[in-house]
């Protein structure tokens, strides 16, 4: 673990803003004593959230002025050229010149992707950076998915080269040597899928480092089938998005299922140890962060409508990221399979 570990928040970002993002900081920083915390946006917006939780003078919660805010509807392109001094370009400045560790940002997503893309440039080797994030499964460990909309068209280079980063991230979330790969397809036979589909599956059976395992389709994400399962950005946020939405039903159907009767109502207390566990199982708060990998930095994005508690997800999953080194280890083995590539072509 990091002796000193230094997040910068875009504290201005999502449906919600500071009335999310301030609790969040403040709770995170309370769970990690050694974690300090840039909170970047307008500073008396951010004053005034501390002073009302008595935060105000923390010591590892510091404001950094940002004129500008990046909106939902700003596009990407311009978010890039003219909101210089906005809390999420200011937020990836600071990871870019090292004074921060990671970002982590609930605002536009298109914006973020280009900005970050911009500002902290990919690793060598990577075509392009990608959203990777976990949700539960019928198993212990969860499953790591990737893309969830960074890219909405990938050819089969880029597919494979998700498998390579979706595998490290696994493999040092889950603490394996050898995660299980697949690939989202609309059926498990090798003859399904369009060609780029079918010419990732081929590159990801000939590398070293993937242990690929074949296709999965939707149906097999919940099973713990494969510990990474690789798609293109469109088909990856579609099925992540309802994933949530799925969870969201079923645990609002089950609690007015509880209230319609009075027996339910003793079952459910009687029950209430089990039902937390399961709440917890499958409340999507406790997944929010998704990583986009690839870059040069750490980049953690939150939903744009998360909770205090969702956002504070976020910001662990970015500590578990700057303690894991991921961009250092995603640099080592687009190093070896280059190394690999050159010495075959020789």
């Amino acid at each position: 673990m990091l002796n000193i570990l230094t997040i910068a928040l875009d504290m201005m970002g999502g449906d919600y803003g500071p009335r999310s993002s301030i609790p969040a900081a403040v709770s995170a920083v309370n769970a990690h004593a050694n974690l300090t915390l840039i909170l970047c946006g307008n500073e008396q917006v951010i004053s005034k959230e501390l002073e009302s939780l008595d935060s105000l003078s923390h010591p590892r919660l510091i404001i950094r002025h940002c004129s500008e805010i990046v909106t939902n509807a700003c596009e990407p392109a311009v978010a890039v050229r003219s909101k210089k001094d906005s809390s999420m370009r200011v937020a990836l400045d600071l990871v870019k010149s090292g004074e921060a560790q990671a970002c982590v940002s609930s605002g536009n997503t298109g914006a973020l992707f280009f900005m970050a893309h911009y500002v902290l440039k990919m690793l060598p080797g990577v075509k392009r950076p990608a959203l990777i994030s976990s949700v539960p499964t019928e198993r212990k460990n969860p499953v790591y998915l990737l893309d969830l909309g960074a890219n909405v068209h990938c050819d089969s280079e880029i597919l494979y080269q998700f498998g390579l980063m979706g595998s490290v991230v696994a493999g040092q979330a889950l603490g394996c040597d050898n995660p299980r790969v697949s690939l989202l397809n609309i059926g498990a036979e090798d003859i399904k899928g369009h060609d780029d589909i079918k010419h990732a599956a081929q590159l990801m059976q000939q590398s070293p480092h993937i242990n690929y395992i074949g296709y999965s389709e939707g149906s097999d994400i919940f099973t713990g089938k494969a510990d990474v399962i690789v798609c293109e950005g469109f088909v990856g946020n579609v099925a992540l998005k309802t994933c949530e939405g799925i969870a969201k039903l079923i645990m609002n159907k089950f609690s007015k299922a509880l209230e319609k009767h009075l027996i339910y109502k003793c079952m459910a207390f009687i029950l209430s140890p089990i039902i937390k566990k399961l709440y917890k199982r499958v409340n999507p708060d406790q997944y929010n962060g998704a990583s986009l990998v690839g870059l040069r930095g750490i980049v953690v994005k939150s939903h744009g409508n998360a909770s205090a508690k969702a956002f504070q997800a976020a910001i662990d999953e970015a500590v578990k990221e700057v303690e894991r080194q991921l961009p250092t280890k995603i640099a080592a083995i687009f190093e070896k399979t280059h190394s690999k590539d050159t010495v075959a072509n020789q």
